[in-house]
């Protein structure tokens, strides 16, 4: 089997992904000097667990599949809370009707 195979390569950009929200979540922490969660972090989240759980469900890894799974529920719920908030939870300052 060549190491490089589609499989890996796919896995490998899960694992990228699942990287990433730790990068951005430490610059946002970093830039306000105290420990953030911005969106992106979430987003990140939400792409690497999907991307992961189609690469468990290929190698058939029921361990993987559940860790990923349960993950692939928490974000989604923490995407609709986040939407759900108003401007002026975000702290925007800003009301519905003023935003585009």
């Amino acid at each position: 089997m060549d190491f490089w195979s589609f499989w890996v390569v796919f896995g490998l950009v899960g694992q990228v992904c699942f990287f990433m929200r730790f990068l951005v979540q430490w610059i946002a922490s970093e830039r306000r000097k105290e420990s953030v969660i911005p969106i992106q972090f979430w987003y990140f989240s939400l792409g690497g667990s999907v991307i992961l759980l189609v690469y468990a469900i290929h190698r058939k890894d029921p361990v993987f599949i559940l860790g990923q799974s349960v993950g692939f529920f928490i974000y989604i719920r923490n995407l609709w809370l986040i939407a759900k908030k108003t401007p002026e939870d975000l702290g925007t300052g800003r009301t519905p009707e003023a935003l585009p």
